[in-house]
């Protein structure tokens, strides 16, 4: 880096997220316009980030209807100003598609390298810059505001330096509120960032920057950390770093660098990021990897024994990020390095206490279990403990008698069930979208026969070991929510409807344990 550092402690960072524009061009992914509306919503009431890009202008009817959607609803709640729309150097075309759809800010997309507008476009710098004074002069005629973004503006700091110089020159004058930096195709090392940015700001003092980071070569965080020490005070993120080829910077990622390595502020509200990361997941299809920081299933999970033991000594393996800013909480994994410490923090959550010989003997348990590549969650270990101890502890209250699905082309899946609850059995049938969402309803008629609570399936994921087997066996995990706890059972079985099936059995063993000791807890308070 060869530019003069920038005191940036204290200052204020904004951040445009642009999951719903550029989010969307991640392959396979489209949201839906009451998708789009909801993760809009959520992005600026409850995450409050500054600016979000909704859409593509003139890309198809859906997302017209969705760019309107979001537009209806953020005209209600005063944040028009916020919402922006990507549009192009077309004259009045993309202009009339936002302000058809209700919106007021476009994105323009002009082009930042030599080559993109002598080889794509096929003008002199001068004719592009003609034709994007007529979209600004029709932009101001209609009250749009506009902001540019210089595609390809990395590689045309690379390779043609005057352009870029030349286009800034030539347009800084006229009403554009920001000129938007992205690295296009993710070419940019973290160097790079910031020597090009510092050279923007030092060259133009009086512009307002955007940088724009993605993740060819996974830099983006870096990219965007060295921006800002550039001085750049605008950022674009997207929710899990979706976006086309490696994706864009990822909004919680880039929330912890600001505050955690820059001390930096935002208007963000961090303990909100789990949520949209997880509603972003759902819609998009795409699956959060376990390790993906902050917002990954296992990242604020401990596996390591000496860890754990750490932990409950002052939080020696404690950093700066703890899960609960991130609506987040801490979990203790049970696997072959768990340790006595891990077992011990996860049966104190399940209120179990054990002897020390007691603890070493299920500790030995979970060890081999986990050798043999056994999955195992904290609420399995009651059933652990009861198989280690030879007690009756945690008996098996719960039993499927009998069970019948069957599925006819052309005919709804059905379903009819024996189940055996504390010795009485109960039989209930029902149709269903598939057959073990059939085997499901029918449990649930039992349940509400039965006055009782039944927990909300929350996700079902099913593993099936690689080489194409027929007789492999089926793993399937299914998380659920029973009022505001979230719990996982699991099944194995060569046939996945039987192994999801075992995986609901030891759900309903687990809600009558839970209902037992909410029972007990009304006794006690009696006294």
């Amino acid at each position: 880096m060869t530019g003069k550092a920038v005191e940036i402690s204290g200052k204020l960072l904004t951040i445009m997220d642009t999951t719903l524009r550029d989010g969307e061009q991640t392959s396979g992914v489209s949201f839906s316009d009451g998708e789009k509306l909801s993760v809009a919503k959520v992005l600026l009431e409850d995450v409050m980030v500054d600016r979000i890009e909704i859409a593509s202008a003139r890309v198809s009817e859906g997302e017209f209807k969705g760019t309107q959607k979001v537009m209806n609803w953020a005209a209600q709640k005063g944040h028009l100003d916020k919402v922006e729309v990507l549009g192009f150097v077309d004259g009045k075309i993309s202009l009339e598609w936002i302000a058809k759809a209700g919106g007021k800010v476009i994105n323009l997309l002009c082009k930042g390298s030599y080559k993109h507008v002598t080889e794509q476009l096929r003008k002199t710098p001068e004719q592009h810059v003609t034709d994007i004074k007529q979209v600004l002069n029709y932009a101001d005629e209609m009250g749009i505001r506009v902001n540019i973004y210089l595609e390809d503006w990395s590689n045309g700091m690379r390779s043609s330096k005057d352009y870029v110089h030349f286009m800034i020159s030539s347009l800084k004058d006229e009403k554009v509120e920001r000129f938007m930096l992205p690295d296009t195709l993710g070419i940019l090392d973290p160097d790079e960032t910031y020597d090009f940015c510092h050279e923007m700001i030092e060259s133009f003092p009086d512009v307002e920057f955007d940088f724009h980071a993605h993740n060819d070569y996974d830099l983006a965080i870096a990219n965007v950390f060295h921006a800002m020490k550039a001085g750049i005070r605008c950022v674009h993120t997207t929710v899990n770093g979706l976006g086309e080829r490696a994706g864009n910077a990822p909004l919680s990622s880039v929330i912890a660098t600001i505050k955690d390595h820059l001390q930096m502020k935002t208007r963000v509200n961090e303990a909100q990021l789990n949520k949209v990361s997880k509603l972003v997941e759902s819609f998009s299809g795409i699956r959060i990897p376990t390790n993906k920081p902050l917002i990954g299933e296992f990242v604020f999970t401990q596996c390591s024994g000496i860890h754990a033991d750490g932990d409950s000594k002052n939080n020696l393996y404690f950093n700066d990020l703890l899960p609960e800013r991130f609506g987040r909480t801490r979990q203790y994994a049970l696997g072959k390095t768990s340790g006595k410490a891990n077992i011990k923090k996860n049966l104190e959550d399940l209120g179990i206490e054990l002897d020390k010989e007691s603890l070493k003997k299920v500790t030995d348990k979970v060890i081999e279990l986990a050798d043999q590549k056994e999955t195992i969650t904290s609420d399995e270990l009651p059933y652990i403990v009861a198989d280690v101890l030879e007690n009756e502890l945690f008996e098996q209250r719960v039993k499927v008698v009998n069970y019948s699905i069957s599925y006819t082309m052309g005919l709804r899946p059905m379903a009819n069930v024996s189940l055996e609850i504390d010795g009485k059995v109960y039989e209930e049938y029902s149709d269903g979208d598939g057959q073990y969402d059939a085997f499901v309803k029918s449990l649930g008629k039992i349940y509400k026969r039965l006055d009782k609570t039944f927990p909300i399936l929350v996700d079902y994921v099913v593993t099936i070991p690689p080489g194409g087997n027929t007789n492999a066996l089926v793993e399937t995990v299914i998380t659920w929510r029973n009022n505001d706890h979230e719990f996982k059972t699991k099944g194995l079985h060569p046939d996945q409807n039987a192994a999801a099936i075992l995986a609901t059995t030891r759900m309903l063993n687990v809600l009558e344990n839970e209902f037992d000791a909410a029972k007990l807890e009304e006794l006690k308070n009696e006294k």
